[in-house]
Formats: C-alpha cells, structure tokens, sequence
C-alpha cells in the first residue's frame, strides 16, 4: 500500500502554493541536471532561489513555464500538473506568466515599445488603441517613458533589463519569473533593478520566482529563499532561516568561503 501511495504522488497542492515543483529529474543529455528536485512558492510571494553558477537555478525556471519537460515528477502551477500538457495548453497558461530573460532577449529590430507591445499583439485581442494604452501606461510606471521609441541597442544594460520587465510584466500576470535580474550590473544599478522589482511585486502582487547568485539581492526581495545544489533543493525557508541555517553548503554558499563540503 506504501509503495501504491508513492506511486500515486502528494495530494493537490494547497491553495496558497501557486507554483509546485515536486520531485523533478531532468538531464540533459548525460549530464543530470535536476535530481529529486522539490520546491513550493507561495502564491502572491516572491521565492529566491540561490545556488552556485550552473547548478540548474534558470532550467527551473524553464521547468516551471514548459520550456523544459522534466524526465521525473510533476510541475503543478495553480494545481494542475502541466507535465503533460501539449503546447496549446502550455501557451495559454504562458499568458498569465510573465519571464524577464537574464539577457534581456529583446527583438533588435524593433522600439522598446514594440517590444513591450508583442506579448499583447500575440496573445490578445486588445485593439491598437488599448494596446498603445497600456503599453504607455507600463512603460511609464518603470520610468521609461523617454525611450519608448529607442531601439535596445540604443539603452544601457540597466535600461534593456527594466524594458525586458516591462515586456514581462504587461499583460499583468499571476505568475513572474526572473531570471540573473541583476547579472552584469554596477551597485546603483543594482539597486534600481531591486526596487523596480519591489514596485512591481507591490503592484501585481504576483507570485514571483527570482533567480540569483546575488545574496544582497535575494535577501532584499525574498520571502523565501531555496537553495539549489547538485540539482536538488537542500533548503528552504525566510532569509533569517536561511542565514542560520546549521547546514555546512549553505552557510559556505552564503559566506564565500573556500573551506567546506563544496567541491572547488
């Protein structure tokens, strides 16, 4: 009977836990990528999620949205097990997640406000007016109203980062994954891209994933954090949990330290 129940998997997440991730194994190729991987986010919180660089912190993103199909375990988002959904399925439930790319990933060739509008232009039947509209009106809540006209090549980093959030961010989603928000950025920078993120979270109140290797940052934004080793989460919990944690790869991760069970 044991066995029948483990076969069977964890009941129907809660209704707070808008993004479950439950047991996921994932390889690419040879190489194991995610093992045994668990993990719940809070609906209407924002969940760290910390480890060393390449451990699998942005394939779980890509876990989370369908880009990536997990060999093991199931990715429940709202309570419903997507693993096996088709890629219609998937693309509606995209809509209502917004994903700022670590790079950006903005169209070259298009104004920022183009960029930002595309979402809309795709996977709504807004009209060119209400498209205008609230492209404006999103541009101009994370202070980029002057460059709505500029191509990405034409703005610093700090400004490609805020313009690929507000394409994120425009169809007013449930759900927002970020991925490095601050990789590749100075400290007042940093500290911009941190508070805009903040104002977003205060606005939309959505459930936010943030992935980061930047601690200050993920201490700033973070309801709960997680930590990502060897493909497993082997903690989680408030930042100050975290930070006292008594587990010897946390608090080694946590310290910069060369001394501990981390492999260098």
């Amino acid at each position: 009977m044991i066995l029948q129940e483990e076969r069977a998997g964890p009941p129907r997440p809660e209704e707070d836990v808008a993004i479950r991730l439950d047991r996921i194994g994932l390889r690419y190729e040879e190489k194991i990528v995610l093992s045994d991987c668990s993990v719940d986010c809070k609906r209407g919180h924002v969940t760290g999620i910390i480890g060393l660089s390449g451990a699998g912190k942005s394939t779980i993103l890509r876990v989370i949205n369908g880009l990536r199909h997990p060999d093991a375990g199931a990715v429940y988002i709202n309570g419903d097990d997507i693993t096996g959904w088709d890629e219609h399925e998937l693309i509606e439930m995209r809509k209502k997640m917004g994903f700022a790319f670590q790079y950006s990933a903005l169209f070259d060739s298009m104004t920022i406000a183009e960029n930002v509008a595309y979402p809309l232009w795709e996977h709504t039947t807004m009209t060119r007016a209400q498209i205008d509209k609230r492209v404006s009106d999103t541009l101009e809540a994370l202070g980029l109203s002057e460059v709505e006209g500029s191509l990405p090549g034409e703005l610093s980093g700090g400004m490609q980062k805020r313009a690929g959030f507000a394409r994120a961010i425009v169809n007013d989603p449930e759900i927002i994954l970020f991925d490095e928000p601050t990789s590749g950025l100075d400290p007042i920078m940093t500290h911009i891209i941190v508070t805009t993120i903040k104002d977003i979270q205060s606005r939309l109140k959505a459930t936010s994933v943030v992935v980061s290797h930047d601690l200050r940052s993920i201490y700033a934004l973070s309801d709960t954090v997680a930590m990502l080793f060897e493909g497993t989460i082997i903690e989680s919990g408030t930042v100050a949990e975290i930070r006292r944690s008594p587990n010897p790869i946390v608090q080694q991760f946590l310290q910069g330290s060369e001394l501990g069970p981390i492999p260098l």
